[in-house]
């Protein structure tokens, strides 16, 4: 019987390894999550899923100047302590209701249920039950991904994972039990960057040249995010979030969090610009390796330029598609829109949107400077391959 053989090169290894890591804390972090408190923001403890059994009403209310459907409907409990339990919900009689979205029998929906000093059992309905369509999506993704990428897309899918991981189980309880949020997010960030970059290109001189410049490229923005926020006279408060945060949480520098929020949110459009930016002058000094320092650079600079044109583009499509219901609302009373960029949570997304832009701007000449100074010469290039890997152009695989 011919036997089958796998090579397990460093990559590999470390792939398999970073795959155990993530389990093994989502395993700890899982099972040590202490029990919901009744009076968390979102869905309490109260709040559990049930199956529609069937409509028992139905008909139209007028509400103020609108007119919608409303329902009565049984509704089976799922889960809790009232499981298998029927109950009665109003959908429609009280409160204005989206357009088109009803509720049919068998649907699964959340509902809170409580029980009246009498013994009676109350239920509302709070929400849709959106896990099935939320996995389907995901799935397609996933073979999306891999059925584009290959290996490299699975490698990406475990560095999506892994920067998810050290945001929700190191930054944030970090930031939670008083740590300073800025340099916690530097050093969670670091953390991830580092990992997800090796993970995905492995032990290159493409991926040492990368982080070197990520983290110069976000010093620098956090250093504009810093004085930004602080000129413009931000505190952080533009988000409602922020009322509820101070309240539950102790110690909170709101506006530390604000610029937290615009290093971390910059770091993902900064790492695809820099690995590019990276990778094309390693692919520059592959096909001409008799290339001056200024050729190389002004090269690849050229194809930076276009490069972050379309990033700048896409950022602010992104913000405004993002606050579009916004837009709309402020749009229907014709207002002074120059006066409207004094409304905080307006100022923030946009100092937030342009300080990041600045730190893209910089990506560009540190990235092109550190990667055609690192292949400048024959002698260098043999000198930096031997400590920090190949190149990690095309032509190494």
């Amino acid at each position: 019987m011919k036997k089958i053989r796998i090579k397990l090169n460093g990559n590999l290894i470390f792939t398999l390894l970073v795959m155990l890591a993530m389990a093994v804390t989502i395993i700890v972090k899982e099972t040590s999550r202490p029990a919901q408190t009744p009076d968390a923001i979102g869905y309490g403890s109260d709040t559990v899923k049930g199956e529609v059994v069937q409509i028992l009403e139905s008909g139209t209310v007028q509400l103020g100047s609108i007119e919608q459907e409303y329902q009565i409907a049984q509704v089976r409990i799922l889960e809790g302590d009232f499981t298998d339990t029927l109950v009665t919900i109003d959908h429609g009689s009280y409160q204005i209701l989206p357009r088109g979205f009803s509720l049919s029998a068998g649907e699964r929906i959340l509902v809170t249920v409580g029980q009246t000093p009498d013994g009676a059992l109350r239920a509302y309905f709070i929400d849709y039950v959106r896990l099935t369509p939320l996995l389907v999506l995901f799935a397609m993704f996933v073979v999306g991904s891999i059925l584009v990428s290959g290996w490299k897309g699975i490698q990406s899918l475990l560095s999506m994972g892994v920067s998810l991981l050290v945001i929700f189980y190191f930054i944030i309880p970090r930031i939670l039990a008083g740590a300073d949020p800025i340099w916690t997010s530097i050093v969670g960030s670091f953390i991830f960057l580092a990992i997800t970059q090796y993970l995905v290109y492995g032990w290159t001189l493409k991926t040492q040249v990368a982080l070197v410049a990520i983290v110069i490229a976000m010093t620098i923005t956090g250093f504009l995010a810093v004085w930004f926020v602080n000129y413009t006279s931000l505190n952080g408060f533009g988000n409602e979030s922020a009322m509820y945060l101070m309240q539950q949480g102790e110690n909170l520098n709101i506006q530390n969090v604000l610029i937290a929020s615009i290093i971390i949110g910059t770091l993902g459009v900064l790492d695809d610009l820099v690995i590019s930016q990276a990778s094309v002058v390693m692919e520059l000094h592959t096909a001409n390796p008799n290339m001056t320092f200024r050729e190389r650079y002004r090269a690849a600079f050229h194809i930076g330029r276009d490069h972050i044109a379309a990033t700048v583009n896409t950022l602010v499509l992104a913000y405004v598609g993002a606050g579009l219901m916004m837009f709309l609302l402020f749009s229907l009373n014709n207002p002074d829109y120059l006066l409207l960029l004094n409304i905080n949570f307006i100022a923030e997304e946009i100092v937030r949107s342009l300080v990041g832009t600045l730190g893209l701007f910089s990506a560009v000449p540190i990235t092109n400077l550190i990667a055609s100074w690192a292949v400048d010469t024959p002698e260098r290039v043999q000198k930096l391959c031997r400590i920090f890997g190949p190149l990690g152009a095309s032509h190494d695989h």
